[in-house]
């Protein structure tokens, strides 16, 4: 059994009690691999904003979690290393599918999981949610259970169809559940296709698809029936055209690719949404400046040679999104 607390991590108790009252959203970003933990502590460290470093079960599998442990603690360092006196660094497990799991990344030193058991029928959602949090509560780890289906695909959630959190059970779900925050869905979506192109409009002067707006009515009558509790967005990636546009162009192919408006993340960061989830943004960042060193520079095969810049551009576009859309910027001085 290892405790976050040893490895310097924090829960989002704090964090998100101070976000709701702040009106402001917690980053919560998902890494794979050494150079994405790197320029999302870069970026955390030089604005001063809490931070939440996500790890799905693919990337779990796919790191090592003797080695995310390591990485974890060894993040709390870097921070330090870079001026940030006292980190506020959360490790979450997304999109946790099982009870097994859920319970070994506690063990493993955890701050944070989530439990998603909205595929399932309403009181089988319940009974395993509860029975998480119940366990993760013994070791102060906080719990994050979802209630609706966000659609799209991101690793192994998966999900052809959305449907939308109902405002009349939030109550229920999460007073029997004992969560600490909850997941909606209000049209939000993983990946980097979030909509259909005839979900869509199209805008008449650069041809782009313009996505649906988000259930902003859904929100606010949540808010009314939890004033005060965390709410988290999932699936939140703008899919910036810059970073789209670099990958089609140095032999990328990605057409029709569409995000969430970077303005409905800011307003839903004003209100009781206090965790705005973030993955495929980096993906592209890291892809596209991947994609156009190696154009540039054929004859170059020294990975850190390209993925250096790669780092740069996570770290820009970290830094954009913690300071212009969700306002976490000095608050973790």
């Amino acid at each position: 059994m290892v405790s976050y607390k040893e490895l310097g991590l924090v829960n989002t108790r704090e964090m998100f009690a101070k976000a709701v009252k702040g009106g402001y959203a917690i980053p919560a970003f998902n890494f794979n691999n050494m150079e994405q933990l790197q320029a999302i502590i870069m970026a955390a460290a030089e604005t001063k904003s809490p931070v939440i470093l996500q790890v799905s079960k693919g990337a779990r599998n796919y790191a090592n979690s003797t080695l995310l442990r390591y990485m974890a603690e060894g993040a709390v360092a870097y921070a330090k290393e870079l001026g940030w006196e006292h980190p506020q660094i959360c490790l979450h497990l997304d999109h946790g599918d099982s009870f097994e799991l859920c319970k070994d990344c506690v063990d493993m030193g955890f701050s944070s999981v989530m439990i998603d058991a909205s595929s399932l029928p309403y009181e089988e959602n319940i009974a395993l949610s509860k029975k998480v949090a119940d366990y993760a509560h013994q070791y102060d780890v906080t719990v994050e259970a979802e209630l609706g289906v966000l659609a799209g695909v991101e690793d192994e959630v998966s999900s052809e169809e959305s449907h939308y959190t109902r405002p009349e059970e939030v109550i229920d779900f999460s007073t029997r559940t004992g969560c600490d925050s909850l997941a909606i869905s209000v049209g939000t979506s993983h990946g980097a296709y979030k909509f259909k192109p005839e979900q869509c409009t199209r805008d008449p002067k650069t041809g782009r698809l313009v996505p649906p707006p988000l259930a902003f009515d859904v929100l606010h009558e949540i808010e009314k029936k939890l004033p005060g509790f965390p709410i988290v967005l999932h699936g939140s990636s703008s899919v910036p055209q810059e970073y789209v546009d670099m990958c089609n162009q140095y032999g990328g192919n990605l057409p029709n690719a569409v995000g969430i408006p970077e303005e409905q993340l800011r307003e839903a960061a004003k209100s009781a949404v206090c965790k705005i989830n973030i993955d495929s943004d980096s993906r592209l960042a890291m892809t596209g400046a991947i994609r156009k060193y190696l154009a540039e520079n054929p004859s170059h095969f020294d990975p850190r040679q390209y993925l250096k810049p790669a780092r740069e551009e996570m770290k820009k576009m970290y830094i954009h999104k913690i300071v212009n859309v969700l306002g976490s910027n000095g608050k973790a001085e």
